[in-house]
C-alpha cells in the first residue's frame, strides 16, 4: 500500500523527472576544451552543505561490483583520486574510463563525448597531476566525503553540462524491452522486473539504505525465483516511488519534518486545491521550517481556517481525496518503516481541529499568538526550550497522538509539571497542555473549559483558584509574589499543609489594599471557600488533580486581567 501511494504521487506530480532520470547535486566541474584539455575546475556549491542540482541520467545501484555512472560520478571514478586509499581507484577509474568509450560508441559524431573521451587519453597519474595544479583542488581534497562531492564535465563555451544534454539521455532506453516481464505488484501493469531497487538515504542510514531489498539465498526463494522473482517490481513503479520518495526527503522539501532519529514524509493523493492545502498546512502546524528565524507559529491561524474550510465542505473533497503520512528510521542497511497513516482529508482534518480545540485556553495578551504548534509545546517542556533537549521519542509521541486521535502522552504531562514545579512558572502553552491532555483522558472528571469556570468543583481547580486569588492580593499589597515562588509546589501537592498559613498571610496583605479591593478579594476568597469540600483542603492531589490545580491558577488570574463589561 505505501509504494503504491508513492507510486501514484509520482505520477499526479508534473515536476519530478522523466523515467531514468534525477535531480543530483553536482558540487564541481571538470571544465574542458573542445579538443579535451583540462582547463580548470567550475565550483557549483550553492552553500555550506548544498550544490547545485542537474537533470542527469539516474544512478546506478552499486554492491561490491564496480559500476560507474553516466558522465558524472565521484572522484575515485572520475579522477581515480579517493581521500582515503582502498587500492581501488584504478578499477574504478577505468570502469569510468570504459563507461566513456561505451558511450562514444553510440554516439560517435558528438563533439562533446569525443572531447571528454580525448581526456580519457591520459593515464590516471597524469589527469591527477593535471588537476592537482588547479587553485580549487585542496579545498576540493578536503570535502570529498560531503554529499555534493560529485564530478561532471562542461565544454568551454557550452553552458549545459554534458552529463544533462538529452541527445545523450537516450541511451540505454531501449533496452527494457530484451528483460522478462512479470505482473508488476505496484502498479498491476506487466513489464520488466528491478533485479536491485534504489538507496534512499535518510538522516542517519547508510548510503545504500534501501525502503525495499532483496535477500539473496535467504530461504525465501521458493519455486527457484531469486531476488525480485518472488514479488515483482516493474522497473516503471520503482523509478517512480524511488523518486517520489527522494524528492520529499530532499533539503528544503515542505512534505518532511524529523523528529530525533524518525524521518516523516507526507503528501495527498490528488492535486486539487484541499490536498495542496492540507500539504502546506501541515507544514506550518510542524513548525519545523530550516530557516530558524522564522516564527514556527506564524501561519497556525491560516491553517487552522484551511481545516476548517475542509471540515465544513466549504473547500471540497472527494471520498478518494487521502492523505497519507510515512515515518522511516535508519536500520542497518534497510530503512524500517515505523508508521504508516491513511486517512481522507476531512478525517484528518478533524483530528487537527480537534487538537486545535483541546489547546485552545484563555489568552489575555495584548498579540494573542497561537500556540498549538509542535514546536511550541515541545519546547515549553524541555529545561533548555530546544527540540532537541526533548525526552527521547517525545516529539514523536505528540505528533501520532495529533494524527490520530488519540490521548496526549503521560511523559508530556510529566514533563509539563515537572517544568512548572521547577520554575514556578505557569505559561500559557503549559497551560494550555495540561488542559488538552486531560481533557483527552477517558474518565468521568468535568472537562476543563477554555477559562474560567465558576461551575468547576474540582478540589484541584479550587484550590488553584483560590491559590491565584492569596498570590493576586500579595502581589497587590506588597508588589512581589513570595507566595507562589515559597509554596506553590506544596500547594498544589498537598494543599491541606500550606493553605491555612497562606490564608492567614492574606489576611495581613489584605489591610494594604483599599477598601473597594479588600471586599472584592474577600468576597472571591469566600466564594471558593463555600465549594471546598467540608472535610477541608485535600490532605494529597493526585498527578490530573495536580494539572487541575495549575489550569484553575491559570483560569484564575487570567480572569483578573480580563475586562468585565460590568466594571
Amino acid at each position: 500500500m505505501i509504494l503504491k501511494a508513492l507510486y501514484d504521487y509520482y505520477n499526479r506530480c508534473n515536476n519530478l523527472p522523466a523515467r531514468g532520470l534525477e535531480e543530483k547535486e553536482i558540487g564541481f566541474l571538470i571544465v574542458l576544451s573542445p579538443n579535451g584539455q583540462f582547463l580548470r575546475f567550475e565550483d557549483c556549491r550553492t552553500g555550506k552543505d548544498r550544490a547545485r542540482a542537474y537533470l542527469v541520467k539516474k544512478h546506478v545501484g552499486r554492491s561490491s561490483a564496480a559500476v560507474a555512472n553516466y558522465l558524472y560520478d565521484n572522484s575515485a571514478y572520475v579522477l581515480g583520486y579517493s581521500e582515503k586509499t582502498n587500492g581501488k581507484e584504478q578499477l574504478y577509474f577505468d570502469t569510468f574510463k570504459e563507461k566513456v568509450e561505451s558511450i562514444e560508441d553510440a554516439f560517435p559524431d558528438n563533439k562533446d563525448i569525443t572531447a571528454i573521451r580525448k581526456f580519457y587519453g591520459n593515464s590516471r597519474d597524469m589527469i591527477i597531476e593535471l588537476v592537482s595544479q588547479d587553485a580549487l583542488w585542496e579545498d576540493i581534497k578536503k570535502n570529498l566525503s560531503k554529499k555534493y562531492s560529485t564530478f561532471s564535465f562542461r565544454i568551454e563555451g557550452d553552458l549545459k553540462i554534458v552529463a544533462e544534454k538529452k541527445e545523450l539521455l537516450q541511451l540505454e532506453n531501449s533496452q527494457d524491452e530484451a528483460n522478462v516481464t512479470h505482473l508488476c505488484l505496484v502498479s498491476g501493469k506487466h513489464g520488466p522486473s528491478v533485479e536491485t531497487t534504489t538507496a534512499t538515504m535518510i538522516p542517519g542510514s547508510q548510503a545504500k539504505a534501501k525502503l525495499v531489498s532483496f535477500q539473496v539465498n535467504s530461504g525465501y526463494d521458493s519455486y527457484g525465483k531469486t531476488k525480485c522473482g518472488n514479488a515483482p517490481i516493474s522497473e516503471e513503479a520503482e523509478f517512480a516511488y524511488t523518486t517520489a520518495l527522494n524528492s520529499m526527503l530532499q533539503k528544503g522539501s515542505r512534505n518532511k519534518f524529523m523528529l530525533g532519529s524518525r524521518t516523516f514524509v507526507f503528501w495527498a493523493s490528488n492535486n486539487n486545491e484541499a490536498s495542496m492545502e492540507t500539504e502546506e498546512s501541515l507544514f506550518d502546524l510542524l513548525g519545523f521550517s530550516e530557516d530558524t528565524n522564522d516564527d514556527p507559529n506564524a501561519n497556525l491561524m491560516k491553517v487552522r481556517k484551511v481545516f476548517e474550510s475542509i471540515y465544513s465542505g466549504i473547500m471540497k473533497t472527494g471520498l478518494d481525496d487521502k492523505f497519507y503520512i510515512l515515518g522511516l528510521a535508519p536500520n542497518s542497511a534497510r530503512i524500517a518503516v515505523v508508521y504508516w497513516s491513511e486517512t481522507t482529508l476531512k478525517d484528518f482534518a478533524e483530528k487537527i481541529l480537534r487538537h486545535f480545540s483541546d489547546m485552545e485556553i484563555h489568552d489575555t495578551r495584548k498579540d494573542k499568538k497561537p500556540y498549538m504548534g509542535i514546536r511550541e509545546i515541545i519546547s515549553s517542556v524541555t529545561l533548555g526550550g530546544k527540540m532537541s533537549d526533548a525526552i527521547p521519542n517525545l516529539p514523536e509521541a505528540v505528533v501520532k497522538s495529533i494524527f490520530q486521535g488519540l490521548p496526549y502522552p503521560q511523559t508530556l504531562y510529566s514533563a509539563c509539571l515537572r517544568r512548572i514545579r521547577a520554575e514556578q512558572k505557569l505559561t500559557i502553552t503549559r497551560a494550555a497542555i495540561i488542559k488538552a491532555y486531560l481533557n483527552r483522558q477517558s474518565n468521568n472528571n468535568k472537562k476543563i473549559d477554555i477559562m474560567l469556570d465558576k461551575d468547576n468543583n474540582n478540589q484541584g481547580y479550587l484550590c488553584g483558584r483560590l491559590f491565584a486569588v492569596l498570590d493576586k492580593i500579595q502581589e497587590d499589597a506588597n508588589n512581589i509574589s513570595s507566595i507562589r515562588e515559597r509554596y506553590m509546589n506544596a500547594a498544589s501537592a498537598t494543599p491541606s499543609a500550606v493553605f491555612a498559613t497562606i490564608l492567614n498571610l492574606s489576611v495581613h496583605h489584605s489591610e494594604k489594599l483599599d477598601e473597594g479591593r479588600r471586599i472584592y478579594f474577600e468576597k472571591l476568597k469566600q466564594e471558593i471557600l463555600d465549594k471546598v469540600s467540608a472535610d477541608g483542603f485535600p490532605t494529597h492531589l493526585d498527578l490530573q488533580d495536580q494539572g487541575r490545580f495549575f489550569v484553575g491558577y491559570y483560569h484564575q488570574r487570567q480572569d483578573f486581567f480580563t475586562i468585565k463589561k460590568e466594571q
